[in-house]
């Protein structure tokens, strides 16, 4: 680093990435400052600079040595860091301890018997929250949600002729359970089922999103919120604002002629019923066989793509609702949570793919709801958005959430 960086860096303050330190702390607080920004995005700590900004330099005599024996017997898992020291002035030195963004999170202090989880909020280092620690594991692929345990939850409420169906006529199994001890065990090695850790046998999340009886009484953040405006923005009366409440998949039987039929929707069927009438025009025009055409003012399957990708990728850590809202000039699709893993919008763009709720996401592609290849955002919503409406979609990703926006065709934006 060249000094000019070095006082750009002290100029701008801390923040979450930058933490300025004196080299007197205790090694359990210079561990705390490690984990905290590892466990973020990665950063900078700089040693031998007030909170202030004023350099008072390095005073210890072999800092190198001893920043390394901070990270070698209070930080873990292990960080290789990057540390340096650069000269200010005769006898004024400032240490550079350069981290990167960690891939093997959560990274926790071990002291006086104890391991504690640090984060970084704003220019802070806090305690990690239950459900801050949750998505730390989640991303450090130490955790999967989906296969968690549903509090207060039984084989009741699972809908077994779903089930049912899905083994018998959806992956082939030879083997279907007949009683309720069968099921369980069953479901429990499916993933579909755990234990809770107090002797009760419960729905997981996978479980019961996908094949529960009215999830969202168990767990809210399940469904979809569905809303629509006819402005640009919610400051407009909503012409609808509904919650959908079913399992992912629809429920399905073979008829006597080996057809098969829709007994009963699931999630994305009765989305599909709600956002129709906001998403579509019928032609003042009869046609020759006595039916009015229907105009879309965006293709089907991009919206459908992209509240599916919603559903299978969601942080279910998050006690929010996916919502839906169509508004008079595009559609909004916003799911919660951060981008799974080391995920990107240009890396999701480019067809790399990388799901964060791998059971969740292959009973999906075993439906057929989902594009076989993972691939839909590319092969589907890119090119059918480019086609008919002319226009690329919009994603916009925070720590909070995805967004995916499809503009609706300029023409019908202008009423033509």
């Amino acid at each position: 680093m060249l000094k000019a960086e070095l006082f750009e860096i002290i100029a701008n303050g801390e923040n979450s990435g930058v933490e300025f330190k004196r080299d007197d702390i205790r090694p359990e607080q210079l561990a705390k400052e490690i984990v905290a920004i590892a466990n973020l995005q990665g950063g900078r700590i700089l040693l031998g600079v007030e909170d202030s900004g004023q350099i008072s330099g390095l005073q210890r005599p072999e800092t190198q040595e001893w920043v390394l024996n901070v990270f070698r017997d209070k930080v873990h898992p292990q960080i290789i860091p990057f540390y340096e020291e650069i000269v200010v002035e005769d006898n004024l030195r400032v240490g550079i301890i350069t981290l990167s963004m960690g891939v093997s999170k959560p990274y926790v202090v071990r002291h006086n018997n104890r391991e504690e989880i640090y984060i970084r909020m704003g220019d802070r280092s806090e305690l990690a929250s239950r459900e801050q620690q949750l998505r730390l594991f989640e991303s450090g692929g130490l955790l999967h949600v989906e296969v968690m345990p549903v509090a207060g939850t039984s084989l009741d409420n699972i809908d077994t002729d779903r089930l049912d169906y899905y083994l018998r006529s959806i992956i082939k199994d030879p083997e279907i359970p007949g009683t309720d001890s069968e099921w369980i065990k069953r479901l429990l090695g499916l993933g579909l089922m755990a234990e809770d850790g107090m002797g009760n046998t419960v729905c997981s999340v996978a479980g019961l999103v996908c094949f529960g009886i009215k999830p969202r009484r168990f767990l809210r953040q399940a469904g979809l919120r569905v809303m629509a405006y006819a402005g640009e923005d919610k400051e407009y009366q909503a012409l609808l604002d509904v919650v959908l409440d079913a399992p992912l998949v629809g429920r399905w039987q073979v008829t006597e002629s080996g057809q098969k039929q829709l007994v009963d929707e699931g999630l994305i069927e009765k989305f599909s019923s709600a956002i129709e009438p906001f998403i579509t025009q019928e032609s003042s025009d009869i046609d020759e066989h006595m039916r009015r055409e229907k105009a879309w003012f965006y293709p089907w399957e991009a919206i459908r793509e992209t509240v599916i990708n919603a559903l299978a990728h969601r942080d279910w850590t998050r006690s929010v609702d996916i919502e839906v809202t169509n508004y008079s000039d595009r559609l909004e699709v916003i799911s919660p949570g951060k981008l799974q893993n080391s995920m990107t919008i240009d890396k999701m763009v480019a067809g790399q793919r990388s799901p964060r709720n791998t059971l969740i996401m292959e009973i999906l592609r075993d439906y057929g709801y989902v594009d076989s290849r993972g691939m839909g955002v590319r092969t589907k919503v890119i090119p059918l958005m480019r086609i008919l409406n002319h226009i690329d979609p919009i994603f916009e990703a925070t720590d909070d959430y995805l967004k995916t926006v499809l503009p609706r065709k300029k023409a019908d934006v202008q009423g033509h």
